[in-house]
């Protein structure tokens, strides 16, 4: 067994049925350099580190880290629901939002998503979530509710207060629900940030079911920590004419890892799904899109761009299948991306699988470096090569922006651009 899982394991407090999850995933351990899924994101060097469980009382944050992030909020530090720093005063109504520790026990019929199982031996850290978390967020929208402005969900990580675990890095563990029912819609904004340069273990499982005819609009800014480690994972299923708009943005994190699973299972389901990976210095950026067209009628669009400069390193794997009998389908996939060090490494690779008729599906992936004409315009009008570098990168990555309108656009372009000077200097 890995020093990793044996520290994961020493938190465990549940009953059997979760115990039984938790010794199968330590029997079968963490995958290997074989395994498909993983062989561009080498475990080694993780598993031999040790992870401590998050003390129950969060640290003390100093409120004006939230300044810029509005009501309604739920936030939570090193996996701990901090009320003191949530604001649920302004609520809609038709809305229900609470951390999951609240609703344990309570006999809530959406806790039934707690017992999902997850067989395959590469989903360990799913299944090291279905043992252990025992936070997270429960959102609910009522049907045919509207809800207009927006809701955030923000994640921190920080150094703890307790002298025990002081000099020992932290890891803790989150399962989500976010639940749009027949009709409604909803705009959330996930947060990912830090206090000071924690080496936390974030490993996060969202659940996102949205019913027929509901719209939901959703945006993650993962801006954690540099030596923070994430492995996140969202699992979204749509109904009959549902609406998935999401954009993610990657800028932060030693080692972060996203899953991103979309079973469009209704008719004319339509998902939008674009994002920006940024990898600089060291950092390693992985991205795993799943994308299962069941129903007739459906589309998804993908529109992705990484770039990567001093020894930073992007991973992209775009899977696409069109079942039997999902007739009607549009799929279409880009995935450009940018190298801006001659030590920088880029893996990206698109899959399309069809076994319908009548369908529209296009995938496409590109690695190249910044165009030598479009500088040298830039530098020939007086445009210093630095500065020429960050309007050429800022124009390439803002482009997946576009799934999202209004303020929120206006926010994730400014956490764009706070990264491109680190970026295109390397």
């Amino acid at each position: 067994m890995s020093v990793l899982l044996d520290s994961l394991a020493a938190g465990f407090q549940g009953d059997a049925a979760r115990r039984s999850i938790l010794d199968e995933a330590l029997r079968d351990g963490l995958p290997g350099p074989r395994s498909e899924a993983w062989k561009y994101t080498p475990l080694r060097a993780l598993e031999r580190r040790s992870f401590g469980v998050a003390p129950a009382q969060p640290p003390l944050i100093d409120p004006a880290l939230l300044d810029a992030i509005p009501a309604p909020r739920l936030v939570f530090v090193n996996g701990r629901h901090a009320q003191a720093l949530s604001s649920l005063d302004a609520l809609p109504a038709g809305v229900s939002l609470r951390p999951l520790s609240a609703a344990l026990g309570d006999g809530d019929e959406a806790l039934r998503f707690l017992h999902r199982r997850f067989d395959r031996t590469d989903e360990v850290f799913a299944r090291l979530n279905a043992a252990l978390a025992g936070e997270g967020v429960l959102l609910r929208v009522e049907a045919d509710t509207a809800v207009e402005v927006p809701l955030q969900l923000v994640f921190i990580g920080a150094p703890s207060d307790a002298d025990d675990s002081a000099t020992q890095d932290l890891a803790w563990h989150l399962r989500h629900l976010i639940e749009l029912r027949q009709g409604a819609s909803l705009a959330v904004v996930e947060h990912h940030l830090h206090v000071g340069e924690g080496r936390h273990l974030t490993n996060a499982l969202a659940h996102v079911h949205v019913a027929d005819g509901a719209r939901l609009d959703h945006a993650r800014v993962q801006d954690d920590a540099a030596g923070a480690t994430l492995f996140l994972r969202t699992d979204v299923v749509l109904a009959k004419d549902a609406e998935y708009r999401r954009v993610d943005v990657e800028l932060g994190g030693a080692l972060s890892r996203h899953e991103l699973n979309v079973r469009l299972e209704g008719e004319r389901a339509r998902l939008t799904a674009n994002g920006v990976l940024l990898g600089t210095g060291r950092r390693h950026v992985d991205t795993r899109l799943g994308i299962d067209h069941v129903a007739r009628d459906t589309s998804a669009e993908l529109l992705w761009r990484g770039a990567a400069a001093g020894r930073g390193r992007v991973v992209f794997h775009g899977g696409i299948l069109i079942r039997e009998g999902a007739d009607g389908t549009d799929a279409q996939l880009s995935n450009k991306n940018l190298l801006l060090s001659a030590d920088a490494e880029i893996d990206t690779q698109p899959v399309l699988v069809i076994h319908a008729d009548e369908v529209q599906a296009a995938h496409g992936a590109t690695v190249g470096q910044l165009d030598d004409d479009a500088l040298f315009y830039l530098r020939a009008r007086g445009i210093p090569e630095l500065q020429a570098r960050a309007l050429l990168t800022a124009a390439f990555v803002r482009e997946p922006l576009g799934a999202v309108e209004g303020p929120l656009r206006g926010a994730l372009e400014a956490a764009l651009a706070r990264m491109l000077d680190g970026i295109v200097s390397g």
